[in-house]
């Protein structure tokens, strides 16, 4: 599942890739650029403008959720994506899948503590941004079963 979705999702669309999801997420995009690009990549557009998607024929879905673990239940239901989650695969800033660096690249890039208690190590090859399971990765993973287990 792909999706696209518009300014008003940024929260949605940053969970939705730390799930795993490929999704795109330009703030700056007009309504019409959505579209194009849900169009000419056969991206689902996530939206919480109801005006956008009618008289489209684009393939879309109205978030009604007002906080982003409400929309992240949403989507996650709507669409059955609970068996498809892959969590911590692909970079949240950039949406690009992560690769795993070994550990040697990574210890001139991370502090000494890190390289000394990590084992594994994972790189963005678009944004370069390095990635471990530290203490964050703990927190975020409690705070996504949290979320998806409700």
């Amino acid at each position: 599942m792909r999706f696209v979705v518009d300014v008003m999702l940024g929260r949605l669309a940053r969970w939705l890739r730390l799930l795993g999801f490929d999704v795109i997420y330009r703030p700056d995009a007009h309504d019409d650029q959505l579209i194009a690009i849900a169009e000419a990549e056969e991206r689902t557009l996530l939206t919480k403008d109801a005006r956008l998607l009618r008289n489209r024929r684009v393939n879309g879905y109205l978030v009604r959720s007002a906080r982003w673990e409400e929309q992240l239940r949403e989507v996650i239901a709507e669409f059955h994506l609970r068996a498809f989650i892959r969590a911590f695969t692909r970079c949240p800033e950039c949406n690009t899948p992560l690769v795993e660096i070994d550990r040697e690249s990574a210890r001139p890039r991370v502090p000494p503590k890190v390289y000394e208690q990590q084992r594994e190590f994972y790189r963005c090859p678009d944004c370069a941004r390095l990635y471990w399971a530290g203490t964050h990765v703990e927190r975020m993973s409690r705070k996504l079963e949290e979320v998806l287990n409700r």
